[in-house]
């Protein structure tokens, strides 16, 4: 092999990168039974405020707080304080009433001038919160998310342990009937949040406290200044970056579950995703003096949570990247062109079966509820390429039978094409997922819905990282766009 076929069979199988360190990644999880945090907790019941931001949120508080309020926690340890930043619908009118019926356990906060963003609205609750030592805990979170009884419980017994910051917990899709891409969210959360935080717990640093899930001890608000950056549309992961710089440990709580309403449409989902991708471009540079140093008395350097972060980060570069070599291949050299992509998809395939496994496994609640999202997460066109890879016999005994159905002479020339066609795929199917937000912005919602399970959910989410690195570039304005919620959220057995 000359050596510009060996630079570019070697770029190709790049494309599989992010796949070994998602391996690595669900490996590591196993772990999590030995390395823990479970040896340092205690029956740590502090007087916890609940902070909620609401802008319009009419249709969610009141079940929202009701849950609160049921929770397996000491009630005179328990306030639920809201924050309402202007909003213009009942929330205001529902908050009254609440308050009015729990008085002294639910607070409204009124903001008379709103708009300033989520951490705006969370440093002016913060501010009376601080304002008096009856709190020595806060549990932020969103106004559509709904608590199992025992979560909050679960989450305060770290706080025993003085060297924990903040905890998380895991955040469930609990939108009902929802749509398929509610369950794709769902299956999609069981990756990002019950493995891979696992993971990272493994590593002893978590990546984000989820915004709609993040207790914090008050020494640590303290630490923090008593405020959350503004300049940002991630500061959930900046807070959570900050407090691990700082010497104090951030925890995942696995067993801490909080249900939420995800988007249902495509263009709903696109616009939070990114607004969360946009956010991680800036954290990826505000911290750029961090990445792959590892000794900084914080695991946030570690190769290891370098590798994790990287590789979602830069997952529609390698795809790229390697589409871009398969075809310089096919130009140099059909044969091992066709030898390579064989080779890619096999590790692929490995990959997927691998990590989609064990994600059913790790929560077969929703396994129950999303299994077919979980062998569609890739994309029909993926899958067909990963049968045709690991089985090429019976592939290739399906296109001739086809072809001779048909009656088309399939000829070498027919094959080259085929195959230029599906090395594009491995970029190309990026272009899926803008073709299913401009169809479901015409109202087409269950067309859109179709085209993300032919190119795949993986690969819409890798389009909107696409979408975040072109308006970063042009340094498009930075909007927080709330996601509209129903209040058709429950929690599901």
């Amino acid at each position: 092999m000359d050596p510009l076929t060996a630079v570019l069979t070697g770029l190709a199988l790049l494309g599989a990168l992010p796949l070994a360190v998602g391996v690595y990644q669900f490996a590591l999880v196993g772990a999590h039974r030995f390395r823990n945090h479970y040896r340092e907790v205690g029956d740590a019941l502090p007087r916890t405020a609940v902070l909620i931001p609401a802008w319009n949120e009419g249709a969610v508080l009141a079940t929202t707080v009701r849950h609160l309020l049921d929770l397996d926690y000491p009630a005179e340890r328990l306030r639920v304080y809201v924050v309402d930043d202007a909003s213009t619908d009942g929330t205001p009118a529902l908050l009254a009433e609440l308050a009015g019926r729990h008085p002294g356990r639910v607070v409204h906060l009124r903001r008379d001038h709103g708009g300033e963003g989520k951490a705006a609205t969370l440093n002016h609750g913060l501010r009376r919160l601080l304002a008096d030592d009856w709190m020595e805990a806060t549990l932020v979170m969103d106004a559509d998310v709904v608590y199992e009884p025992d979560a909050l419980r679960k989450m305060t017994r770290h706080l025993a342990d003085p060297r924990v910051g903040a905890v998380t917990a895991y955040i469930k899709e609990g939108s009902r009937p929802g749509t398929s891409i509610n369950r794709f969210v769902a299956y999609e959360y069981v990756h990002a949040q019950a493995a891979a935080r696992r993971a990272q717990d493994v590593l002893g640093t978590v990546a984000c406290l989820a915004g709609g899930a993040q207790l914090h001890a008050r020494a640590n608000l303290e630490a923090l200044g008593g405020r959350l950056v503004t300049d940002t549309l991630a500061e959930d992961t900046v807070t959570t970056f900050i407090t691990q710089m700082g010497g104090r440990r951030v925890v995942f709580e696995p067993d801490a579950v909080a249900w939420a309403e995800e988007p249902a449409t495509v263009d709903a989902l696109w616009r939070q995703r990114l607004r969360w991708a946009r956010g991680n471009l800036d954290v990826t540079r505000r911290f750029r003096h961090v990445w792959f140093r590892p000794g900084q008395g914080h695991g946030l350097g570690g190769v290891s949570f370098g590798l994790f972060w990287f590789a979602t980060l830069l997952l529609p570069v390698f795809m790229v990247v390697s589409s871009a070599a398969l075809v310089a291949l096919w130009v140099r050299d059909f044969e091992e062109s066709q030898e390579v992509f064989r080779r890619l998809w096999i590790v692929t395939a490995l990959a997927w079966v691998f990590i989609t496994a064990f994600a059913l496994l790790l929560d077969p609640a929703t396994a129950r509820r999303t299994w077919r999202q979980a062998l569609a997460f890739p994309g029909v066109m993926s899958l067909a390429f990963i049968v045709a890879a690991c089985a090429p016999r019976p592939a290739v005994a399906v296109r001739d039978g086809l072809t001779d159905l048909v009656g088309i002479d399939l000829t070498s020339g027919h094959v080259r094409a085929v195959m230029l066609v599906a090395y594009v795929w491995v970029a190309g199917c990026l272009l899926v997922g803008w073709l299913a937000r401009a169809v479901d912005r015409r109202g087409a919602g269950r067309l859109a819905r179709v085209i993300v399970y032919v190119g795949g959910f993986g690969p819409l989410l890798c389009s909107i990282t696409v979408d975040a690195y072109l308006k970063e570039a042009r340094h498009a304005q930075q909007r927080w766009e709330k996601t509209e919620k129903s209040g058709a959220v429950a929690i599901r057995s």
